[in-house]
């Protein structure tokens, strides 16, 4: 297949250093956008961005003429908690990323949805769709949150396409919200990836559900577990249960391709970003 748009295939960077060291990164890799955490992702504070750092983080991006740099939020907040202590800084923590991306010009956040912790999958709507329009207010900046389809983990939340569409219509500003595709929370959750025709058929479900205008980054990963697996395991580009072939339907497929792909593989002995790297541009045909 003769693909119509250049794939964009880049990685999740380390703000290591310095939060700016993150395009340099980018950069380095050759990418044409790129991911990160704007904090570190394990804890719950947050260094204030200086004056100074926010200068150069946004001057290097400028320069770079990558579009778009994406955010990712840290892993610890649940919007979707019951308990109203980790409910509350997770609301708090959600509109801090949202100021600090807009103050650092990244126009994309990524989020996780959380679990319901066994309330139910209406209540964890309910409370991650008021989470969400909380952080939205409290803000002005121009940044899109992204929700993250999951792997289809006991309690989770948004591990179907119908649960990320019941999300998307508990938000009151629908402008300000979109959706990250995670092809291994998808594959685990049961969408099957391995064929062209199988992942044609997963993002018709995704157009008819949600419709396709709402997918602004895709999280090009390949899955550890098998098919429905139900777990958050992500592996190498082809070397996992999606495989080569599925993973080269995902690149190919021309509702996708216009699309940046974010991959947020391993880094082990044996392959790295760069190799994951080549190998997706590999199947891509760039």
């Amino acid at each position: 297949m003769e693909l119509t748009v250049k794939v964009r295939v880049v990685v999740h960077v380390s703000i290591s250093g310095s939060i700016d060291r993150a395009v340099d990164r980018a950069v380095e890799l050759g990418c044409g956008t790129f991911q990160m955490f704007t904090r570190n992702p394990r804890g719950w504070h947050a260094k204030p961005l200086g004056e100074a750092d926010l200068v150069l983080f946004r001057r290097k991006l400028a320069e770079s003429s990558i579009v778009p740099a994406v955010a990712h939020m840290p892993y610890l907040p649940n919007l979707a908690s019951a308990k109203i202590d980790m409910y509350e800084k997770s609301v708090d923590a959600l509109t801090v990323e949202v100021d600090r991306c807009g103050r650092l010009g990244i126009p994309y956040l990524v989020t996780h949805l959380g679990s319901h912790l066994g309330e139910g999958r209406e209540s964890g709507l309910a409370r991650i769709g008021a989470a969400v329009n909380r952080a939205l207010a409290s803000t002005a900046s121009g940044v899109m949150l992204l929700l993250e389809n999951t792997a289809g983990t006991r309690n989770s939340m948004g591990s179907t396409f119908e649960d990320v569409l019941g999300i998307l219509n508990e938000v009151r500003d629908g402008g300000r919200v979109g959706v990250c595709l995670d092809t291994a929370h998808a594959y685990a959750a049961g969408y099957d990836l391995h064929t062209e025709s199988s992942v044609a058929d997963a993002v018709r479900k995704f157009d008819a559900v949600i419709g396709l205008s709402r997918l602004k980054v895709v999280h090009l990963n390949d899955s550890a577990v098998g098919l429905g697996g139900g777990r958050d395991r992500h592996e190498h580009i082809g070397m996992g249960y999606i495989g080569e072939a599925g993973c080269r339907a995902i690149l190919r497929n021309d509702n996708l391709s216009g699309l940046p792909f974010i991959m947020e593989t391993p880094v082990d002995a044996r392959r790295g970003c760069a190799g994951d790297l080549s190998k997706a541009l590999e199947l891509a045909g760039s």
